[in-house]
């Protein structure tokens, strides 16, 4: 259980390093495509092994 606490911790992290670079870079912009990366990717990943998947993947 530890193991996915330290991921998390992780991705976290991440996140915000993320964050702060857009910010101290001034690129604003970029953070939509960003956020639309990554709920595409939620709705794959949580998709997959659903009825859904088919019509899903006929968007991509």
């Amino acid at each position: 259980m530890s193991g996915n606490k330290n991921s998390l911790i992780t991705n976290v992290a991440t996140v915000k390093e993320l964050l702060v670079f857009f910010w101290r870079s001034k690129i604003w912009w970029l953070t939509p495509v960003v956020l639309a990366l990554v709920l595409l990717s939620a709705i794959v990943v949580l998709t997959e092994s659903s009825a859904l998947a088919p019509f899903i993947y006929t968007l991509f």
